[in-house]
């Protein structure tokens, strides 16, 4: 199956954004997944201000990484980045399952 992680890291230091998203890719690369792609989108405003271990954001780093994997490598994301405390914010969404519905669908997610 398809998956696109959206990942708000605080913002400040590059390499954090860096490392966070080399974990999130060894983490599927070891459950035998595929990362198809990562795309930094840089730093901007959030929509809603976020509270995360007594701070407050306002602004956010955030990056994109697709991957193919099984949901139980999903899950292990999931509970690996909601334990991690520079990340902000995370979703993972499923693009697609058949695939009629996933060969065209880029490694990179371009911005808007």
């Amino acid at each position: 199956m398809l998956y696109e992680m959206i990942g708000v890291v605080r913002p400040g230091r590059l390499n954090e954004v860096k490392e966070i998203a080399k974990t999130a890719g060894k983490i599927v690369l070891e459950k035998n997944g595929v990362v198809r792609g990562v795309t930094n989108w840089g730093t901007f405003l959030l929509p809603k201000p976020a509270k995360k271990l007594q701070t407050t954001h306002h602004v956010g780093h955030h990056f994109i990484m697709r991957f193919d994997a099984s949901p139980k490598t999903q899950h292990a994301l999931r509970r690996t980045m909601s334990l991690d405390p520079r990340m902000i914010r995370y979703s993972i969404v499923k693009m697609g399952i058949k695939f009629e519905e996933i060969k065209d669908v880029p490694g990179q997610a371009s911005f808007a």
